[in-house]
């Protein structure tokens, strides 16, 4: 199907299944333990032996020998794989470094050798007696020492200019110009990267815990040279991912390798130690923005420039992108620029881009708006935008940035918020209010799905879409049972495998609008086979209650698949509205926080989110997304940074114990509101993606109810005891 235009009246829009607050379908399978994860498929493979990853000792460098006697004659073990028994291997398209080092090291704790053994502890105690000669090369580890020498955008991501930057924002009446620093950060998902492995002759099928299971399956084939027909990827649940699983992993490859190795099925976890330098993180940056008003407040020149460090032909962390778009502004300027480290591999986590650049950029928002003297409530609504800055003829499809910013300040209560920092006191604590601007684009990509009639009325929908702890099966079955007319019981949803259609898969936040759209595609054409058999027409039947309608003339849905199973395929393809308009999501975040006025200890009290998505498919697990989302932004606000070696390259604190993450105590009030906001620009669906617009924004808004509290501005991220003390108030 192809979406070329706004979406009319369809039979969505009934909202009697879609829109709804139901439980998640899977909820019990996950409660009582009966949902399979990756490394649980017990009976699929009850043979299974255990793989443990060496990683590489140094940062940079080359292997000069791998001794692996000690490990092959420890007990249990069954292979050593190193990339010398493995074979000539490649290099998925989505993956910077090597996911089993050759001869050159890329990265500190890059995988060097699977020990496959009987039993995990015995892989485990093996590969300790596995030993890796290095000859160490000198690496750079540091953003900030390199950040001087690079001054030009990278190829592929040149600057963008519009108007005269520097000339209006030398006569601006008043200006700000600041930097800004975020942390790297780890994923650090509940479930570790974890996979299994078997082979059929030269069919290969792995059980892993991917978000994308196309891309998965592609770059797999590419790295072991194998017909992309010869592999299968199996992953219907995932423990969590936010973007840390987007792309394939050497858990997968190793596993594949180490069950070829020993003609049986294996399966490789990541201990947490491993996670953070083994996988992807999120890329500190170091941001500068200039931004000029006149004395009304107007913005009249606007800059955001990030640094970020990456891997040798890795990318850089898109900062800057939310900045194109937030404000208005004639004159504008943005760019990139990407420092090479040999820290392991920068990618996407959670709302990349978005969500450090606005760590950045609504605190500056809030400090220029404290220069004019102005609200910053009123000053971002003031400097309201329905249009591109940069292109005025491409109007927003839907904008209500300034709905969201008016609903929360009366929900919140923000006319109480004391404008003069450091003048509310509840007995020790100091207490503010601060708040940000969420935006996400909505990103849109083609997405298929598979649906069956049968003869009891049961609709089945297929399709390689994943649920990462999202709702994805609810909200698949609520728009099959929409469509079909029959109650969401009445809908089987299966997911995550590489024998079904290819979806958009779960990341970026454009997974639950496009994969939605896929089974409105497919229910479309099995409501067309559905009318063929039952001789009405398609055009004007109806279904509901489990029955078609056509005029004076009425079926069950079931009699149309009673001598024969009905099975269709489609996918939704999207035209170029998204070039006509411009799409995006917008969130206004509030925060109150108390700060020990002796010790600095923060204290986040209320939090409330206002989002504007487009029409909101399950409000209850949609909220159950944002309430996520903003406690991943207290963590980014408040603890979450991983510790650089910068002599030997690599993260320090690479557990649970020393990465720092909130907890249940950390949690104050959460309370989200959704504006009625469906949007038939964007998909037959109306709706957008919300998942990643819940954190976007949420750090500022901690650090701007901080500096309210307290009269201490913190422009490095993350806002930790030693960065306030200095600053606070006397004790009286």
């Amino acid at each position: 199907m192809k979406f070329e235009k706004p979406a009319g009246s369809n039979p969505i829009d009934q909202l009697k299944v879609v829109g709804q607050p139901l439980n998640r379908i899977d909820g019990p399978l996950k409660t009582s333990g009966l949902a399979h994860y990756a490394y649980e498929w017990h009976s699929e493979a009850p043979d299974a032996a255990y793989g443990y990853v060496v990683g590489a000792p140094i940062a940079k460098g080359k292997i000069t020998a791998i001794d692996t006697h000690a490990a092959k004659c420890a007990p249990g073990v069954l292979a050593v794989v190193t990339a010398e028994r493995a074979g000539e291997l490649g290099k998925g398209d989505k993956n910077t470094a090597l996911l089993l080092a050759e001869g050159n090291i890329e990265h500190y704790h890059q995988a060097v050798a699977l020990v496959v053994a009987e039993t995990f502890e015995q892989a485990r105690a093996a590969a300790s007696l596995v030993q890796v000669q290095c000859q160490r090369a000198e690496g750079a580890y540091d953003l900030a020492a390199e950040k001087a020498a690079v001054t030009s955008a990278p190829e592929d991501q040149p600057d963008k200019r519009v108007g005269d930057f520097e000339r209006a924002f030398a006569a601006a009446e008043v200006t700000l110009d600041a930097h800004y620093t975020t942390p790297d950060q780890s994923h650090t998902a509940m479930e570790p990267h974890a996979s299994m492995a078997r082979w059929t002759g030269d069919k290969l099928t792995v059980w892993t815990s991917n978000q994308m299971i196309d891309w998965c399956r592609t770059d797999l084939a590419a790295t072991l040279n194998l017909p992309l027909e010869n592999i299968r990827i199996i992953s219907p649940y995932i423990g969590g991912g936010f973007g840390g699983k987007l792309f394939l992993r050497s858990d997968a490859v190793l596993a594949a390798l180490g069950a070829r190795a020993i003609q049986r099925p294996v399966k490789v976890m990541l201990p947490r130690p491993l996670i953070a330098n083994n996988t992807t993180h999120r890329p500190a940056t170091i941001q500068h923005i200039r931004i000029g008003t006149d004395h009304t407040g107007h913005i009249t020149a606007i800059a955001h420039e990030s640094w970020s460090g990456n891997l040798l032909d890795g990318t850089p962390e898109t900062a800057v992108q939310q900045t194109e778009l937030l404000y208005a502004g004639a004159n504008r300027f943005t760019g990139l620029r990407l420092a090479q480290l040999d820290l392991p591999e920068g990618n996407a986590m959670r709302a990349p881009g978005e969500a450090p650049g606005l760590m950045a950029l609504e605190i500056a928002i809030d400090e220029i708006a404290e220069k004019v003297g102005i609200d910053p409530v009123a000053f971002r609504i003031l400097n309201d935008t329905q249009v591109d800055p940069a292109h005025p003829e491409r109007f927003f499809s839907r904008r209500q940035l300034v709905e969201c910013l008016h609903t929360g300040s009366e929900r919140f209560g923000w006319h109480r918020r004391q404008a003069q920092p450091a003048t509310v006191r509840d007995g020790r604590w100091l207490v503010g209010m601060g708040v940000a601007a969420g935006f996400r684009n909505n990103m849109v990509t083609t997405s298929g799905a598979r649906v069956q009639l049968d003869a009891s009325g049961i609709v089945t929908v297929e399709t390689d879409m994943t649920d990462i702890g999202t709702g994805s099966y609810t909200i698949l079955a609520q728009t099959a049972a929409e469509m079909m007319g029959v109650a969401i019981e009445q809908v089987v949803v299966r997911l995550g495998d590489s024998s079904f259609p290819v979806s958009a898969g779960s990341g970026g936040q454009w997974g639950a609008n496009t994969s939605t759209s896929g089974v409105y595609a497919a229910c479309v054409k099995l409501r067309e086979a559905v009318a063929a058999r039952l001789g009405f027409d398609a055009q004007t039947a109806t279904f509901s209650d489990g029955r078609v309608h056509d005029g004076q003339h009425s079926a069950s849905l079931a009699s149309a698949a009673a001598e024969e199973t009905i099975s269709v395929e489609d996918s939704i393809e999207f035209g170029d509205l998204d070039q006509q308009f411009q799409q995006s999501t917008f969130a206004g975040h509030f925060v109150e926080v108390g700060v020990d006025v002796a010790t600095g200890e923060v204290r986040v009290r209320r939090m409330l989110a206002v989002c504007a998505a487009g029409r909101i498919l399950n409000p209850k697990t949609a909220r159950s997304q944002v309430i996520g989302a903003m406690t991943m932004g207290l963590g980014g606000a408040l603890m979450e940074e991983l510790i650089v070696d910068k002599r030997l390259g690599f993260f320090v604190n690479h557990d649970m114990a020393g990465y720092e993450v909130p907890v249940h105590a950390d949690i104050p009030e959460q309370e989200v509101i959704f504006l009625d906001d469906t949007d038939p620009i964007s998909s037959p669906m109306k709706a957008k993606g919300v998942g990643e617009l819940g954190l976007c924004g949420v750090s500022a808004a901690i650090v701007n109810a901080i500096y309210n509290a307290t009269g201490v501005r913190v422009r490095e991220y993350p806002v930790t005891l030693d960065k306030l003390l200095m600053g606070l108030p006397a004790l009286a």
